[in-house]
This record gives C-alpha cells, sequence and structure tokens, in this order.
C-alpha cells in the first residue's frame, strides 16, 4: 500500500508546477477579466445616470420627501430622461 502511494507521489510530483502555473494564470486572468467588465458596466450606468435632468428643472425642490412636484414617482430615476414636463430652471436664485 505503501509503495502505491509512494509510487502515485512521485509520479505525480513533475506534472504539479506545469498544472499549477496554468491554474494561477488562469485565475489571474479572469480577475482582470471580471474587474474590466465591472468598470465597463459602471462607466455605462454613469453614463445613462448623467442623462436625467430632474435637478436642473423648476419643479424639482430637492426634498426627499417629494423630489418633484409635477411627477415625483419618476423623478431621479431613468423614466425621467425624456420628461414632457421638464422646464429648465431660468434662474436658480429664486428657486
Amino acid at each position: 500500500m505503501l509503495e502505491l502511494i509512494f509510487f502515485l507521489l512521485h509520479g505525480i510530483q513533475p506534472l504539479l508546477v506545469p498544472i499549477c502555473f496554468v491554474v494561477a494564470w488562469t485565475v489571474t486572468i479572469l480577475v482582470v477579466w471580471s474587474l474590466c467588465a465591472a468598470a465597463r458596466d459602471s462607466v455605462t450606468t454613469a453614463k445613462q445616470m448623467h442623462q436625467i435632468p430632474c435637478t436642473g428643472c423648476q419643479f424639482f425642490t430637492d426634498n426627499y420627501r417629494l423630489k418633484c412636484t409635477v411627477r415625483p414617482s419618476i423623478a431621479n430615476t431613468e423614466e425621467a430622461i425624456n420628461c414632457s414636463d421638464y422646464q429648465p430652471k431660468t434662474n436658480p436664485y429664486l428657486y
């Protein structure tokens, strides 16, 4: 029994270094790929969120209880990107 274990250990030992090398580089490449995909998705989401015009609208109250006096259900969401009730602030010091 010990001879079989001894044979298996010495038979596998030359293959351990290449196998570990390939596994380590595979894990490293997968981590980098995942981080790049997460960064790409974050940039896409940020670009879309910057299109929301609510903060520049005269109906936007900047109050967490009532964000918009006309359409409070879609204020500061993606649905507000093409809001038909959007009116730009004429003078931001008046509001």
